[in-house]
């Protein structure tokens, strides 16, 4: 028996894991978890809202009901994203072949477009209040909202991006940051408060001009983070991984072309290895495998690659991919 079939006689007796030191879950359980994750964030921010929608309708605080207003929307985005994680799991099509993955990044733009609008709703408000100011009652309930509202929506940030991260979601990850942003425009509710105490009352549509700005800053790194997933990027590191692992295969005397891509939350790699010229079909085609499995060890989150073997060319003779030149741009 070959070392090459003893090696892999070994691999299929022993207790192994595909999961690198990075844990990768499988498609079906990473979509679980997104989906656990917006339930819980959803419940969370349900209930925050709804205590400061009430406190908004006694205080009449404009900047409270901007922080409202964009932690309901916050807990909506939860339903495009939730039903993007349903469509994730249906097996792919002769019309859709890579499956349904990308209907995750579609609802990441949904939930940047959501936080667009929310900056917008409170850009106005702030600025209708500035021109017509008033005073706030209930000073010290308003300050007990915002503090009830950052600690909601630092938890549920927490939750969303660790979770985000953790099956590899861009969408989930954005809607933690969105999450944060709030958590943060809650502290700044209680300059507010803390201004109407005191008897100034610009402070409140000062404040809510703020928690517009936070927005925006908020929806730049959501966009950024949404609109690279959309545009096919992935992190340099990974490539690395990927060819430190290629070149550790039996067999690989090159690593050529080299390429990820992210559908949803599940990583796919194509690459072409060079292997001797004189090998047989077969002998070719293990080493691609071997060469497959190394990046499904290698690469947290990568659940199927493409690996094609080149022979290796010859010094004096045709290049092997000759008849494909004039394809080339």
């Amino acid at each position: 028996m070959s070392e090459h079939h003893e090696h892999r006689l070994r691999h299929l007796v022993t207790p192994h894991s595909h999961d690198s030191s990075d844990k990768v879950d499988g498609p079906l359980e990473s979509s679980a978890r997104g989906m656990r994750a917006l339930w819980v964030s959803l419940a969370v921010l349900g209930v925050t809202a709804a205590a400061q929608a009430g406190i908004v309708v006694l205080s009449g605080s404009v900047a409270l009901l901007g922080d409202t207003v964009h932690n309901a929307a916050d807990a909506l985005t939860a339903v495009p994203l939730g039903v993007a994680f349903v469509l994730g799991r249906r097996a792919a099509s002769r019309r859709f072949t890579y499956g349904y993955g990308r209907a995750e990044d579609l609802a990441g733009i949904v939930i940047v477009l959501t936080i667009a609008a929310s900056a917008a709703f409170a850009g106005w408000t702030a600025v209708n209040r500035l021109l017509d100011p008033r005073d706030m009652d209930h000073v010290g309930v308003v300050a007990a909202a915002a503090v009830v509202g950052f600690l909601g929506n630092e938890w549920v940030a927490r939750y969303r991006i660790r979770v985000g991260r953790r099956i590899g979601s861009a969408a989930l990850v954005a809607d933690g940051l969105h999450a944060r942003t709030d958590g943060l425009t809650s502290l700044a509710v209680l300059l507010g408060a803390a201004g109407a105490a005191v008897g100034w009352r610009y402070a409140d549509p000062i404040v809510g001009l703020a928690i517009t700005a936070a927005i925006l800053l908020m929806l730049r790194d959501a966009a950024g983070e949404v609109l690279r997933r959309v545009m096919d990027a992935v992190d340099p590191a990974l490539l690395g991984r990927a060819e430190d692992a290629l070149r550790q295969v039996r067999g690989v005397r090159e690593v050529g072309e080299l390429r990820m891509r992210w559908i949803g939350h599940r990583l796919r790699a194509e690459v072409a290895v060079v292997v001797d010229a004189d090998l047989t079909v077969r002998e070719a085609h293990d080493i691609a495998v071997d060469a497959e499995h190394a990046l499904l060890h290698a690469v947290p989150k990568l659940t199927a690659a493409l690996v094609h073997a080149d022979p290796a060319p010859p010094t004096d003779g045709p290049d092997p991919h000759l008849a494909l030149a004039h394809h080339m741009t």
